[in-house]
């Protein structure tokens, strides 16, 4: 790949990006959101907060040490974080970060 090759790509995502920011505020500067959008707007956070959960628990081998010790840190400390903060994207974050780093750098 050259690098005429990364900047257009670079550029046409950062163009992306870019319209599926700006399009639900132009959609919607005159009129109501629909309910669908409201109900995804209000539900996603959860979602994604599951999504996270399934894709962490899909990867542990229950039969072997540590059993799973790593996720269910992860987990906890992100149910902590929720629990205290009570903001889906502190708890997001911070828990993915969490996980990755014992993931990276925890061996048993």
């Amino acid at each position: 790949m050259t690098h005429n090759e990364i900047y257009l790509a670079i550029a046409v995502m950062a163009i992306a990006n870019y319209i599926t920011r700006v399009f639900p505020f132009l959609f919607f500067v005159k009129h109501e959101p629909p309910a669908w959008v409201v109900f995804i707007e209000k539900n996603f956070p959860p979602i994604i907060m599951t999504i996270l959960i399934f894709y962490t628990l899909t990867s542990i081998d229950f039969k072997a040490a540590p059993y799973g010790l790593k996720e269910f840190l992860a987990i906890g400390f992100t149910v902590f974080l929720h629990l205290k903060f009570n903001n889906y994207l502190v708890s997001i974050i911070l828990g993915t970060l969490f996980y990755m780093g014992l993931v990276q750098f925890l061996t048993f």
